[in-house]
């Protein structure tokens, strides 16, 4: 078993304090300390998620976001198109030229206001 794990996912922002409003509000995180114009670290909500879900640090950067991330974070939702909408209103937009495959897919690609790109995922069952 590895010692390691994942312990947060860091993503650059050009204003920390408004992708910590975002991200809180989209993930039921909470400030793990005071937000800094450059840095933040937000967690789970939930005591019982602490320790389970990596945290989110958000780092003041300047360069834009890749088109096609190398990385990006895939969000899981038993209810997708109602966390899309839900999302949409936070202030997330959908990546209206992005390809999806001719097959069936069970993601729709969103960017948060800073234009980092996100998957919300069916979850549901079935």
């Amino acid at each position: 078993m590895s010692a390691v794990r994942i312990g947060s996912v860091v993503v650059n922002v050009g204003d920390v304090r408004a992708a910590a409003r975002f991200w809180s509000a989209a993930l039921d995180y909470v400030p793990r300390y005071p937000v800094e114009d450059d840095w933040a670290i937000l967690r789970p909500r939930s005591d019982a998620a602490h320790g389970l879900a990596p945290n989110l640090s958000l780092n003041l950067g300047e360069t834009r976001p890749d088109a096609v991330p190398h990385v990006h974070l895939d969000l899981y939702a038993a209810d997708q198109q109602a966390e899309v909408e839900r999302l949409v209103g936070l202030g997330a937009r959908l990546v209206e030229d992005w390809s999806y495959p001719d097959e069936p897919h069970d993601y729709v690609v969103l960017e948060d206001p800073d234009g980092n790109r996100f998957c919300v995922i069916d979850a549901s069952e079935g």
